[in-house]
């Protein structure tokens, strides 16, 4: 890796909020900060498009300017600024940030119940890159990060003990061990339909269950925490929909961070529903995390 976070602005009012959450970790991670805009406007499009000199200049003075905002706020970091041309968005990010660390995007607010807009880009960028994605919300009324957790908020991890998640676990890890906040790791599960019937006959079948899952998480986090042994990590298998227990969890979080299993084949889904359901709905900041 070479030390540096990703950022891409495409002037739209999630930029702010991105940008400036981008700037604060590239600090936390003591790493250069990279603004990106890629310009993709179709050849043929059927409104009129702006003369290759206005776009240019347009793009010119976004980078710019969120340059110079960001400079101000945090003397001590680098921040540099790339465009690339007549590439695809998805693509142009994806290449971008080959070679980094994290690459952050912004999403907007729809409304309560429809959740967050992360948008054609982000969708079409997640699959195209192995690097972490982090997807920022704006705040619709004052332009900032949406939900974001106060001092001590937690980092929130999801985990599936049925997939191999190292890599999952490591990035949370870090991030909760360079804020010095606890880390959350939750496992939602549901019984199985064919025990459906089972409590009644037993009723100490669902905790026989809920045991075996907790300890099963013990397990699984007993290194990370000899690797931080300062890390203050409270586990969690609890009973529910696994995306409704992952985003209650989340509220007043720093950070949630879910995975998305690497598919090599061009064909099929490239996002779990679960990690889908937590990209539009968590109102902090959702780090997706790309594992085997």
């Amino acid at each position: 890796m070479s030390n540096k976070i990703v950022a891409g602005l495409d002037g739209s009012g999630a930029d702010a909020a991105s940008a400036d959450w981008a700037a604060e970790e590239a600090e936390l991670r003591g790493a250069a900060l990279d603004l990106l805009h890629v310009e993709d406007w179709p050849e043929y499009a059927p409104f009129a498009v702006p003369l290759p000199e206005v776009r240019r200049q347009w793009t010119d003075d976004l980078l710019a300017g969120t340059r110079k905002r960001l400079e101000h706020a945090h003397p001590a970091l680098a921040v540099r600024t790339h465009r690339i041309d007549g590439r695809p968005v998805s693509d142009g990010l994806a290449e971008a940030a080959a070679d980094a660390d994290l690459l952050v995007l912004g999403s907007r607010r729809l409304g309560a119940v429809a959740g967050f807009l992360v948008g054609s880009t982000g969708s079409d960028t997640l699959p195209r890159t192995e690097t972490p994605v982090v997807l920022v919300r704006t705040d619709p009324d004052t332009g900032g990060t949406a939900g974001r957790g106060g001092d001590g908020g937690p980092v929130v991890l999801a985990v599936d003990l049925r997939s191999t998640c190292d890599r999952l676990i490591a990035f949370a890890c870090e991030e909760a061990h360079r804020r010095s906040c606890p880390l959350v790791v939750v496992h939602g599960w549901s019984p199985p339909p064919v025990l459906a019937y089972a409590p009644a006959l037993d009723p100490g079948v669902g905790q026989e269950i809920a045991d075996g899952l907790e300890a099963g998480l013990r397990d699984l986090l007993s290194p990370w925490r000899l690797k931080y042994p300062r890390l203050a990590v409270d586990s969690r298998a609890v009973i529910g929909q696994p995306a409704v227990q992952i985003l209650e969890a989340a509220q007043g979080a720093a950070l949630v961070v879910v995975g998305r299993r690497i598919r090599r084949a061009a064909l099929g889904a490239h996002i779990g529903p679960i990690t889908h359901a937590v990209m539009h709905h968590a109102t902090c900041p959702v780090a997706v995390v790309a594992h085997d």
